[in-house]
């Protein structure tokens, strides 16, 4: 029969071993030692076979001289190690083992004869590429990274599926074109860089037949059962399995990691508050062996003293390899009689822990005596966290059906309005526990006014592009005698094109930064300069750990995030300060009247609020509470202005902030849509709120090119006079206590897209040496000081 090989594939495959022969006649051209003398022997009986040379596809062929083939191989496959390596010769890629150890030869064996062997999920698109891959590599000197791991999956004589990693070793391989070969330009490798799926385009640059593979690979495997276990025990874990699903699937999964086809497994839940033991509520599939028909039990009753002490109290794995003498040596002992009444020979009752705290017992059992003992128990250390936290979750979930539903119907709810969500979680929970249809409604508050105010980090966007200037620079900067170093070792003309790529990247980046600058530095980096800089090989000391330091480097922490990392903590900062001020002073507003409130942190601190009787139908609702409201904004706005300029001084970077209140009075319903989890305007005339908010921080003054905002200014705008009245008597107040200067700017808004008529005030804010004392001041204070108060 011929070499098996893919139907489609760019690869005529040639078994040879031209480059073992070529070794010995060098060591017979020595003439010396008994190496020579060995080799010169070999070379005699090679000779007349001059197959074994050129190369076949003939594998009938082939295994007439295997004998000759095995002495030729005899220093890749010493005799000594056949029984423990897991080795044979073959083709990359290609399902035939040549020459295999002992060690395989047995494990195939067991497999039996109906079982064909196949590289786990590698399809013949992947294998194509990944053969061209292979190809640009040797010949044309690309650094394509094609590795993934390759599985071999072979059953063992008890049916336990084992899963032996692949590792090949192409030393003693040519790659030689035929005339069907296609020359590949540096366009094109690029080209296929980018479209690993158009199978195509690469039958296109590498036709069926169009390259000869003359060698042979050396295949190693080694036994990854257990971890390849442990890695689907995370996949299952992690996803959506359920019932007796994730049952099996854990089951399967157990029995690899013990190698033993008929383990069973069970579970028993431990309530701490009333110190006994239960079936897993969480999934009626998990079994018990250790209550009786399911009953909840007290500990003692359910297991012995010994085993309750170590499991319960100390917390540590209990493991009974004979259960039938157990029983012996403790006569009348419950748990052990249960066992055997179940078929159960030997155990391991390993206890599931969180946070100090007994969630149950996960039990593995075997009808076997001697299977599971206190050795292998120690085989659970790789796999107890996963199935620690699983339990954890699904016992989180069972204790909080109400905020669960919450969450998962809605999204994190203030305080302010979680009645109403709760009243209708309440009504959705009662009408599934008498097994009624009920649809969640949506949740409204009609009639409340909102209040909006921000402050923003002013220059945050310059800045942030300074930043990423300057570090793309330094590392720019740093590559450029790196590889300049590597050149001189090598000549690689790639390298020196390279250079003047970065080179051309430096200049680039002084210049003005581009919206994609960073992103296609980042990618040309990681597609062409560090695959370059990883594979090096044959360096020097120096050199080594010039580009250990420089990936070193390129970690968050790393001198080329510098100027990003000191511009993300100025952000950070600032936002920190002025978010944990207006939460805290939030306490006491809701403490005088209940609102919806809501914050966001962007290049700043936005928040919302929004106040009426419906938010709390409880407690009576006037304008005076609005105005009250209004009062308390103005003045934790001015306290985070006074605070970041404190901070200011601190921050790594010295940004300023400007201050923004937009006022609307109109009453509006808002509602929260189900399908974004967030409350929202309802209906699309109070939509113009949320269109004003949007555009009014970036807007002009009236026939001017100049900000409404200003750092140091608080500005307010509004649409109407009895809007201006209000606030200019809150300003005439806070100016009364020092807070905000004597001189009041009056403008008006340029027009915005759907929006025209607003206006605006600005006032300085007075930065004292101090902060106002704690507290803010009220409305009924503002009104009871009539003098300065005016309608």
């Amino acid at each position: 029969m011929n070499l098996k090989r893919y139907i489609d594939s760019p690869l005529e495959n040639c078994i040879s071993f031209h480059a073992l022969i070529e070794h010995l006649e060098e060591v017979a051209a020595t003439g010396l030692g008994l190496d020579a003398e060995r080799a010169k022997h070999l070379l005699e009986r090679v000779e007349p076979f001059p197959e074994l040379r050129e190369g076949t596809d003939d594998i009938e062929l082939i295994e007439k001289h295997i004998e000759l083939i095995k002495e030729l191989l005899a220093d890749l496959f010493p005799a000594i190690l056949t029984k423990n390596e897991i080795k044979a010769i073959t083709v990359p890629f290609q399902d035939v083992l040549l020459n295999p150890t002992k060690r395989l030869q047995n494990i195939l064996a067991e497999a039996g004869p109906a079982f064909d062997i196949s590289i786990r999920d590698f399809n013949d698109h992947q294998i194509y590429v990944s053969t061209c891959c292979l190809i640009l590599n040797e010949h044309y000197g690309t650094n394509f990274n094609f590795s993934r791991p390759l599985f071999y999956d072979i059953p063992n004589a008890q049916g336990i599926m084992k899963h032996y990693r692949i590792l090949y070793n192409a030393d003693f391989m040519d790659l030689i074109p035929t005339d069907k070969a296609v020359d590949i330009t540096p366009e094109d490798i690029e080209l296929l860089r980018d479209n690993f799926e158009d199978l195509a385009l690469w039958k296109k640059y590498f036709p069926i037949g169009s390259w000869i593979l003359k060698g042979f690979a050396i295949l190693n495997m080694y036994d990854a059962t257990v971890e390849n276990a442990v890695s689907a025990l995370k996949g299952t874990l992690l996803g959506g399995s359920q019932g007796n699903d994730l049952r099996e699937k854990v089951l399967e999964v157990f029995r690899s990691i013990f190698k033993i086809p008929d383990l069973k497994l069970g579970f028993t839940s431990f309530n701490e508050a009333e110190n006994k033991f239960s079936q897993a509520t969480f999934n009626s599939k998990l079994k018990s062996f250790l209550l009786k028909d399911g009953d909840d039990e007290e500990c003692f009753e359910a297991i012995c003293v010994k085993s309750m002490q170590q499991l319960v109290q100390e917390q540590k794995y209990f493991a009974i390899a004979n259960v039938y003498r157990f029983l012996q040596q403790e006569p009348g002992n419950v748990m052990a009689q249960r066992l055997l009444d179940q078929g159960v020979q030997s155990i391991i009752l390993a206890p599931v822990v969180k946070n100090g705290h007994l969630l149950g017992i996960i039990e593995v059992a075997s009808e076997n005596v001697g299977e599971l003992n206190s050795v292998n128990a120690n085989q659970l250390e790789i796999v107890m966290p996963y199935i620690t936290d699983t339990i954890d979750r699904q016992y989180s979930f069972m204790q909080n059906q109400v905020q669960a539903l919450i969450q998962n119907e809605y999204t994190t709810i203030h305080p302010s309005v979680y009645w109403k969500f709760r009243k209708e979680a309440q009504k959705a929970l009662k009408a599934r526990a008498e097994k009624k249809e009920y649809n969640l409604r949506e949740v409204t508050f009609p009639d409340v006014v909102p209040l909006y105010g921000q402050i923003d980090i002013k220059g945050s966007s310059d800045t942030r592009n300074r930043s990423v200037q300057l570090d793309l620079q330094t590392q720019l900067t740093d590559l450029i005698p790196l590889f300049e170093d590597l050149h001189q070792g090598s000549k690689d003309p790639d390298l020196k094109q390279n250079i003047k790529n970065l080179q051309e990247l430096v200049m680039d980046v002084q210049s003005t930064l581009k919206a994609d600058t960073e992103q296609f530095i980042q990618n040309y980096l990681e597609t062409h300069i560090h695959p370059i800089l990883r594979s090096a090989r044959n360096l020097t000391v120096a050199q080594r750990n010039a580009i250990d330091d420089y990936f070193t480097q390129t970690e968050k922490s790393g001198k080329f995030h510098n100027n990003r990392r000191k511009y993300e903590d100025t952000v950070a900062l600032i936002n920190q300060k002025m978010a944990s001020i207006i939460d805290m002073a939030q306490v006491g507003a809701q403490a005088a009247y209940p609102h919806y409130y809501e914050r966001f942190k962007t290049d700043g601190v936005e928040h919302n609020m929004y106040i009426g009787a419906s938010i709390s139908p409880a407690k009576i609702y006037d304008v005076t509470k609005l105005y009250n409201l209004r009062l308390w904004q103005l003045q934790v706005m001015c306290q985070m202005e006074l605070e970041q300029r404190f901070l200011k001084s601190k921050l790594p970077y010295p940004l300023d902030v400007t201050s923004l209140i937009l006022v609307y009075s109109h009453e509006m319903s808002i509602r929260f849509r189900m399908d974004e989890k967030r409350f929202d305007v309802d209906g699309s005339y109070n939509a113009r709120f949320e269109i004003v908010k949007k555009r009014i921080d970036k807007a002009f003054i009236k026939g001017t090119q100049q900000r409404i905002t200003a750092i140091g200014k608080m500005t307010i705008v509004y649409s109407n006079h009895e809007e201006e009245v209000e606030y200019l008597n809150y300003i005439r107040f806070l100016q009364a206590k020092k807070l905000l200067e004597d001189e009041v700017e009056m403008l008006e808004v340029e027009d915005l897209q759907g929006v025209s008529g607003l206006k605006a005030l600005r006032v300085s804010i007075c930065y004292n040496t101090s902060l106002p004392v704690a507290g803010f001041y009220t409305y009924q204070e503002m009104q009871e000081q009539s003098n300065v108060f005016t309608t």
